[in-house]
Formats: C-alpha cells, structure tokens, sequence
C-alpha cells in the first residue's frame, strides 16, 4: 500500500515554506509520494492572483527536481470552489489501495472545525498539522503532528515584495522566478 502525502494550497506562488512542509511530512511520516494539489478556487480564501493553469506550472516548477513530488491536478480540472471532501473521496475512488494524509500548516488545523463536512472528512484521511509561525496544531479532530524549522515566508509576503519591486531570490526557487518574470505575474 503506498502512503500519499497530499499538499493542498492556493500555491500563488509556491515557496521556499512550501516545499520545506512537504519535505519534514515526507520524511518524518516515511512517505512515498507528495502530490501537490493547486486549487481551482480555494473555499477560504478570496480568488487567485494568477491563473490556475500559471499555479500549475509554477508548482510543477518547484517540485521537478525532487523525485516523490508530483502535481496532482485534479481541482483544477473539477474547476469551481475545492472542497477537501471532494478531492478526497475521488483520490479514494481511483486509487483504493492507497493511503492518504493531507498536509496543512498549524493557521489550517485551527480552522479545522470550520471545514466542509469535517466529520466524514476526518473518517477518510489522516490529517497531518506543521507547526508555523504564530499558530499551534492543537486541534479537537485527530492530527498527526509533524515538526518543522520555523521558516515565516508567505505567498502574500511574496506578492508585496514584487508589487514593490523588491527581490524574492532565496524565497522560492529560480524555475518560479523565472515563470513570474517571464509573465510578468503579480507585478
């Protein structure tokens, strides 16, 4: 049975804080994969910057160089609002043979209760909360507690910093750089 991290997120930009996640989840939950899931049109949060099919290739961007990172998708091409049900229940349906664990940062497990349906959603997949800056993982549903250096980088930091002209090197990688540069995104 293989063991599928999933990373879900707007990924407007993808970052440095990002792929740290996924990597402390990979390698502390003895993973096979990460996949990497873009949304659409994220239920929390206000619409995109960039377009979905831009967060794609930027996520895919970021993850090429590491062998167990994959691009799922998915909400992309459902299109409309992504819930985590959804995503879920079809993942569970193509691949019955694998398990799942959907990976959020500490600001997500606080906001836990709050999630779509988060009773069934609990029952289908095991939720694994990072510690960030400023939020703890202390959740009333079971959330595997995964540690990781502090790293207080942001897509919206991001964002700012371009709309002012400032560098993002050493934030997100040179293949995202090179996609927001060259379509000149977010200025």
């Amino acid at each position: 049975m293989k063991r599928i991290g999933l990373f879900g997120g707007t990924f407007d930009p993808p970052h440095y804080g990002h792929l740290l996640m996924a990597e402390q989840v990979y390698q502390q939950l003895a993973l096979d994969e990460v996949w990497f899931i873009p949304s659409y049109q994220p239920p929390h949060k206000e619409e995109a910057k960039t377009t979905a099919k831009d967060r794609v290739d930027m996520t895919k961007a970021a993850t090429q160089g590491h062998p167990a990172f994959r691009v799922q998708t998915l909400e992309v091409e459902r299109e409309g609002k992504s819930y985590t049900l959804n995503t879920i229940q079809t993942l569970k349906e193509q691949f019955p043979a694998y398990q799942f664990y959907f990976i959020i940062g500490g600001d997500m497990v606080e906001y836990l209760p709050k999630w779509h349906r988060i009773e069934e959603l609990v029952e289908l997949v095991t939720f694994v909360g990072v510690n960030r800056p400023g939020s703890t993982t202390n959740s009333p549903y079971p959330v595997e507690k995964v540690e990781m250096p502090l790293m207080d980088i942001s897509s919206t930091m991001i964002r700012k910093r371009l709309r002012e002209g400032q560098s993002i090197r050493y934030l997100t990688t040179p293949e995202v750089i090179a996609i927001i540069n060259k379509y000149d995104l977010y200025s």
